[in-house]
């Protein structure tokens, strides 16, 4: 296939991909029927001081066979991490169930933990806390409800007599409808704001709220307001104990609307800073495709196809950035990515995977550089990693718009991880093979020397995918969650500055100049005179310089010492 041909198969199946997904949002909604899951992972954010969580859970129906909910509760975990990354109470490997309080030795050490159980029999949602608090509750409790709705009804008969009382006074006026739809409102506003009342918690606090129910479904909603101490990665769960007792799959159904804000937007603490980090990123990357693109008109009779195939990547590079920087500024101030721009980012992040991948291929055949053609074994190659590439992006795109409590979000992630693990080790077959290659030359052609400088550069730049590999899949993965939560941005700034740490040297090992010896090749064998091929080392003692004369043969020297 040819290369023009890959290009514009990929941008169809970009556009159509692209197109047909949504984007992702920090304003949640997850519906799930029949789930058998017992426990399913909402989301994790990161919340700095006076940031809110906007739970509203609705449409909720479980099976009635569910009666002890002391053995087997129902409802929400909220977790703080407890090493920044790693999550403490919600480990799914424990036998048993999260929602059941653990006695702890130490309360005030402890991280903050909120349990919502929900009891249907009593209609009641019950709130345990542990740990360090100093969180603030906004919902309503089943206590004072029926308060509430008394002091509804009495405002309600108090403004019916005032209704009375002022149609007697005013005499001649016909009282219009909106008047009477208005006081009708009067005693459901004031519910509602009686609805939102603010409770602190401490390392002990017992609350129980008010479960509502009709058409045989369950309710009910709450806020949270992070204090100073508390603020943190958390991770909300849904848990359904009893299915975590082998043979027992009972279905269940519900809607969440999680909503989860931080003072300056809806990012999460980790993601405030993308938005600034990649327009930095974007920035640097254009810069560094400018000089190439100088590099290149600069030497233009040793410039190849593959050389400006690079440039294109460093653009492309360079305009997803800019795409996914615009992505975030809006999901920060919206709560939500603007389709277009959505499109636009997964557009050129598909054609930057693909791309790189490509060139990285092609360098290592040492195709346009040493060889035009292309042998069946690298063009298998192609064939197996252009068409992963493109369903890892398609499972990149499905991540990216799928809620994170949907069962479909895992399997495309570990779709992803394998996919992309495949691509980085498939690509370094035609390097291995390139090195083989050359070291089978350099032992049987009269051309030893340039093909051991050719075999080093190769070896180089195994060792450069090595290393970028390695980092960017492993080692930045073990650095993010080792740091603090408010700087795992700290990743991301790591992988773009190895990814372009990898560019500027990839690039300085195959410019377009005289003194490259990758573009070092003899037009004619009778023209070259071989450069001096061993060292002073005593490893090599007794072997002879050899250099060819212009009729072909060859003259012995005196060994070397």
């Amino acid at each position: 296939m040819a290369v023009a041909q890959i290009k514009g198969f990929l941008a169809g199946v970009s556009v159509l991909l692209v197109v047909l997904s949504g984007g992702n949002a920090r304003i949640h909604r997850l519906t799930l029927k029949n789930e058998t899951r017992f426990a399913v992972d909402l989301n994790n954010f990161g919340f700095y001081a006076n940031g809110t969580l906007d739970v509203n859970l609705s449409a909720l129906w479980i099976k009635e066979t569910v009666v002890n909910y002391t053995l087997y509760p129902v409802g929400f975990s909220l977790s703080r991490s407890r090493v920044n990354g790693v999550l403490s109470y919600t480990a799914e490997e424990t036998d048993t169930c999260p929602l059941i309080m653990q006695k702890s030795t130490n309360n005030e050490h402890d991280e903050p933990l909120i349990l919502f159980l929900i009891d249907v029999t009593n209609l009641s949602v019950n709130v345990k806390t542990r740990g360090t608090q100093d969180n603030i509750l906004i919902a309503n409790v089943k206590e004072e409800a029926s308060k509430v709705q008394r002091k509804a009804r009495d405002d309600a008969a108090s403004n019916n007599g005032n209704e009375k009382s002022k149609e007697t006074e005013i005499k001649g006026e016909e009282k219009k409808p909106e008047d009477e739809t208005e006081k009708k409102n009067i005693p459901a506003m004031e519910v509602k704001k009686e609805k939102g009342k603010e409770y602190l918690l401490d390392n002990d606090s017992k609350l129980t709220l008010a479960l509502g129910k009709g058409n045989g479904f369950y309710n009910f909603s709450f806020r949270m307001v992070f204090g100073l101490k508390a603020q943190g990665l958390y991770s909300l769960k849904f848990h359904y104990c009893q299915n975590r007792m082998p043979g027992f799959k009972l279905p269940y159904s519900f809607t969440a609307e999680v909503t989860e804000k931080n003072p300056e937007g809806y990012l999460s603490a980790a993601e405030i800073p993308l938005s600034r980090l990649y327009i930095c990123m974007a920035g640097v990357f254009f810069t560094a495709a400018m000089i190439w693109v100088y590099t290149l008109m600069k030497h233009r009779y040793s410039v190849f196809k593959i050389h400006w195939l690079m440039a294109a990547l460093a653009f492309t590079k360079s305009t997803s950035l800019v795409f996914h920087s615009i992505n975030y500024h809006f999901i920060n101030t919206e709560g939500h990515p603007i389709e277009g721009w959505a499109v636009m980012y997964y557009i050129t992040h598909l054609l930057k995977g693909a791309l790189l991948f490509i060139t990285l291929a092609l360098i290592g055949t040492g195709w346009a550089f040493v060889k035009y053609i292309l042998s069946d074994k690298e063009k298998k190659i192609f064939m197996i990693v252009i068409p992963l590439q493109v369903l890892a992006n398609v499972a990149y795109i499905i991540i990216e718009s799928t809620e994170e409590g949907s069962s479909e979000y895992y399997l495309w992630k570990e779709i992803l991880f394998l996919v992309d693990l495949i691509c980085c080790g498939a690509i370094l077959f035609p390097v291995v093979w390139s090195i083989r290659h050359l070291q089978e030359a350099s032992s049987t052609d009269g051309k030893a020397a340039m093909n051991l400088e050719k075999l080093k550069l190769f070896r180089h730049y195994y060792v450069m995918i090595v290393c970028y590999i390695y980092f960017t899949r492993i080692i930045a993965i073990l650095l993010k969650i080792t740091m603090p939560f408010q700087w795992q941005w700290c990743y991301e700034f790591l992988v773009e500055v190895s990814t372009l740490i990898f560019f500027v040297l990839t690039g300085y090992k195959f410019r377009p100049a005289s003194n490259n010896p990758y573009l070092q090749l003899p037009m004619d064998e009778d023209d070259v005179e071989m450069d001096e091929v061993v060292t002073e080392s005593g490893a090599l003692e007794g072997i002879s310089k050899v250099k060819k004369t212009s009729n072909g043969r060859e003259r012995q020297k005196e060994p070397t010492l």
